[in-house]
This record gives C-alpha cells, sequence and structure tokens, in this order.
C-alpha cells in the first residue's frame, strides 16, 4: 500500500474512527488525540495489514486497543502541597453565617466574644451587665447558634 493510498483511507476513516471512540465514552478532543495515534501506529505496522480493503477496520481495532491500554492504567497525578495559606479566611466567613441566623441580643455577645476576642470581663464592662450575665448569655448564643446549625444542616 502506498502513502497516498493510506492518506485517502485516514482522509475517509478518521471521522469514522473518532465517533467510534466517542461512543465507547472517550471526550471529542481525547477521542481525536487517540484516533490520531491509532492512524499513525497503523502506518508505523503496515506491513502487518493483510487486507487492504479493511485498512479502516483494521486502524479502528488498533484504536481501541490504544483505549483500553489508557483506560487500564490510572491516570491519578498527585496534587503537591501548596505552601502558601490560602487568603481567605473561611473560618471568618463560617461564623458570619452564623451570627446572621442568630437574634440580635445573642449575636452581639457572641461577635464580641468570638471576633474581638474580648473576655467575659470586658464584655460585661460594656453592655452593663455582670460577668456571670454575660457567661450565661454567651451559654445560651452558643446553644441557639448550634441548634440553628443543625437545623440548616
Amino acid at each position: 500500500m502506498t502513502r497516498e493510498e493510506y492518506g485517502r483511507f485516514y482522509e475517509r476513516g478518521f471521522k469514522s474512527t473518532v465517533r467510534l471512540l466517542i461512543s465507547r465514552g472517550l471526550y471529542p478532543d481525547c477521542a481525536e488525540e487517540t484516533a490520531q495515534a491509532a492512524w499513525v501506529k497503523g502506518w508505523q505496522h503496515l506491513a502487518q495489514l493483510r487486507n487492504e480493503s479493511l485498512v479502516v477496520t483494521w486502524v479502528n481495532s488498533i484504536a481501541l486497543n490504544v483505549y483500553r491500554s489508557v483506560t487500564r492504567k490510572p491516570q491519578f497525578q498527585e496534587l503537591p502541597d501548596l505552601p502558601i495559606a490560602p487568603r481567605i479566611n473561611l473560618a471568618a466567613i463560617d461564623v458570619e453565617r452564623m451570627l446572621r441566623r442568630c437574634k440580635k441580643h445573642e449575636r452581639m455577645v457572641l461577635e464580641q466574644w468570638y471576633l474581638e476576642g474580648l473576655e467575659t470581663k470586658e464584655i460585661a464592662q460594656r453592655a452593663g451587665w455582670t460577668s456571670s450575665a454575660v457567661r450565661i448569655r454567651l451559654l445560651r448564643a452558643r446553644r441557639s447558634a448550634k441548634a440553628l446549625l443543625s437545623r440548616a444542616a
């Protein structure tokens, strides 16, 4: 078989090879690359072809073998560890969502406790409450927030 004859078979049969691979579940881009590899492999092993009228069928079987060899091997790539911490504070976003669901007086106590980092004495001084009242309100606010989050999930 000459180059010109093989080229004509390639022009007529390449799209059918791609369609065959797509029907087997390959994405179109991957199917085209696999079909291209099969036609190149067919060209390289042209001396093994027994019946020249069955070139497309022969190359399609090569394409299926290439496809099977690719799918047998796991195509996993280990992701590298990123040395940079994310720039977004995800914990603050979660806390903000939780606080939006709380009642106003509970939100105020939780914001001062968790976001501003104030101690119970400082919160008590700001609000004009006793330290015991702040602890009780924090307990109630945390329980309320926990209940809200469990209902949301």
